[in-house]
């Protein structure tokens, strides 16, 4: 049976509440600045949940770190892992990550997903586009799979995939890629490490990218000098690629990243490596770009969403951000790129993405290795 209970917000003044349900025995409730907010298991026994993408239907794509896909019936019912996804190396912080819809999939039938994918030289961050079949045969599988971009170079470190997907008002696919923990390659224009980059829906590369034709840069190339993001949102009115990263020690960064500019990684940093040497910090150079919104100490931020439903009116336009530090979700207000005001939705689980349902609903996953996927809806006072 589905289990229920009232989310809390940090700050808010706790208040118990009787179960719901006779069967349920876990039940708390705590306004967030919106009202109380109902938050129920669709489903468990996922391993390691990294990327949910609600499909037209209302079912749900998720994907597990160990290298399956799994569609989620409107019902919490899990289907068994979909043929035809790729190889993965899932060891440390790689395996099967994102996975998002083609803005035209109601036709197309096109997802999109992001892994570590095995190589020369170790392993490094892929993205791969396929078309879900369909009927009773075809649903359990992936089909026409190819691989269109591929990170370079490989790496034999575990960490810092990035992974995130986002598609552009333009349809071009933005893709952030981590620093694989290799640190100075991020200001290396040479290969893809610590880059966000942007490409055609068949990896072909736009002639508006900001380093075509430029000897020794990578075309794919957006923006660089990033460390590990793992949230990616485009705003939906300005249509600006919006990112979350991991800082070293404390200093995760939101940046809205420009065309050609260097996002500091790791010349500057808000953190401090775990060695404890410090890190010059912003702002010492014009010549970086500066975040929106940083955090010290850390929330460890994984999946990001603007909300632009109905069912949360006071939650419209706000940026929502999984945090696994913080075990719940981070609901930023904005004023243009200015964070005006920061709310804290605790969960009681690490959560490593949020995305809005087709009715305004919000998804969490909680990273754990009997991982859940989480559904949040206004509760009644």
């Amino acid at each position: 049976m589905k289990r229920t209970w009232i989310a809390a917000a940090t700050a808010a003044v706790v208040a118990t509440a009787a179960p719901a349900v006779a069967q349920q025995t876990d039940a708390r409730r705590i306004d967030t600045q919106a009202g109380p907010v109902r938050v129920e298991v669709v489903t468990r026994g996922l391993s390691n949940p990294w990327g949910i993408a609600p499909l037209p239907d209302g079912r749900l794509l998720v994907t597990e770190r160990a290298g399956r896909l799994r569609l989620v019936q409107a019902d919490g019912r899990l289907s068994p892992p979909l043929a035809g996804v790729p190889e993965v190396v899932a060891r440390g912080q790689g395996g099967l990550l994102d996975v998002v819809l083609d803005p035209d999939f109601t036709s197309n039938r096109r997802v999109y997903l992001t892994y570590s994918e095995p190589g020369d030289g170790g392993s490094g961050t892929a993205v791969a586009r396929a078309r879900l079949g369909e009927g009773r045969l075809g649903e359990g599988r992936l089909e026409d799979v190819q691989v269109i971009f591929r990170q370079l170079p490989k790496a034999n470190d575990a960490r810092h995939f990035g992974s995130r997907l986002a598609f552009g008002h333009d349809g071009r696919l933005w893709v952030t890629l981590g620093d694989r923990m290799l640190f100075d390659p991020a200001q290396d224009l040479s290969g893809h490490v610590g880059k966000v980059v942007r490409i055609e829906t068949d990896g072909s590369v736009p002639r508006d990218n900001p380093f075509v034709g430029r000897p020794g840069a990578r075309p794919e190339i957006w923006s660089y000098g990033h460390r590990n993001p793992q949230g990616a949102a485009v705003h939906p009115r300005t249509g600006a690629l919006w990112i979350h990263e991991f800082g070293p020690r404390h200093g995760d960064e939101i940046n809205v990243p420009e065309p050609g500019r260097n996002y500091g990684w790791p010349l500057v940093s808000w953190g401090d490596h775990y060695s404890g040497q410090s890190i010059p910090k912003p702002p010492t150079r014009p010549d970086l770009a500066q975040d929106v919104h940083h955090w010290v100490p850390a929330v460890s931020p994984s999946g990001m969403a603007f909300y632009t439903g109905g069912r949360f009116p006071a939650w419209r336009d706000s940026l929502l951000v999984g945090g696994l530090g913080t075990r719940g979700i981070v609901r930023l207000t904005l004023d243009g790129t200015r964070v005006t005001s920061e709310e804290r939705i605790a969960l009681g689980a690490r959560i490593r993405d949020v995305r809005q349902g087709r009715d305004g609903e919000i998804y969490a996953l909680t990273d754990e290795s009997d991982g859940a996927v989480l559904r949040l809806t206004p509760a009644s006072r």
